[in-house]
């Protein structure tokens, strides 16, 4: 069977991670254990203000080694008050992978005891979120530079949402449409889609049970 980091030794890592970010201004941070199978692991979970994530986002990728951003996720919340309307939930590992051997054109594995890793170089998870106030024009900073995976997050979570991440590069529609309407962004809570209201349209995807008025159009 193969070795694992010790959950203890996770727990540790985590903990001190989550106690260094806690200095930090519009930084809260906490561990929480998340369970998937037999297998426990330990998660970073933090909050933090829009004005202070860029610094955050730099300290996590050049004092803690996070080197991996997985996933972006946006949020409308036009029931969420005036201080919360948006949302933007980032996802991180600290994967401690660089610069593997490569012999003869292929990736050799890392000769590392997982059991024997510690500090900065044991593999975590992080979450974050950011939360926005009610605006017309939702924006946070772009971490594209610090972490190449984000970004074709951010131009999805920009494309879908319409959560903008200022000084992105490139940005553009990814999902939608290029001739997609500026300002349309389909998983803001304002537009009514049309089978939101017809639930048969998720339920017979091969459109067996179409009305004459759908018929011939993609579902």
């Amino acid at each position: 069977m193969g070795k694992t980091v010790p959950t203890s030794t996770q727990r540790s890592a985590a903990e001190s991670m989550a106690s260094t970010l806690n200095d930090m201004e519009g930084v809260s941070a906490e561990v929480s254990s998340r369970k998937s199978g037999t297998s426990e692991r330990s998660v970073v979970s933090i909050d933090c203000s829009p004005g202070n994530w860029r610094q955050l986002a730099e300290s996590l990728r050049v004092d803690h080694g996070v080197d991996y951003c997985s996933m972006i996720t946006g949020i409308h919340w036009p029931d969420g008050g005036p201080e919360r309307n948006w949302e933007v939930v980032y996802h991180f590992l600290r994967m401690n992978v660089s610069d593997p051997p490569v012999v003869e054109g292929m990736v050799q594995p890392i000769e590392t005891d997982p059991t024997k890793v510690q500090g900065s170089a044991v593999p975590l998870e992080i979450e974050i979120r950011v939360t926005l106030p009610e605006t017309r024009e939702p924006s946070v900073a772009s971490v594209q530079d610090i972490w190449v995976g984000a970004d074709w997050n951010e131009k999805e979570t920009w494309d879908l949402v319409g959560i903008d991440f200022e000084g992105h590069v490139g940005m553009r529609r990814v999902l939608q449409p290029h001739e997609t309407p500026v300002g349309f962004h389909p998983l803001q809570k304002q537009h009514k889609l049309r089978y939101h209201d017809f639930e048969e349209m998720y339920d017979d995807a091969q459109g067996f049970l179409r009305k004459p008025s759908d018929a011939g159009k993609i579902k």
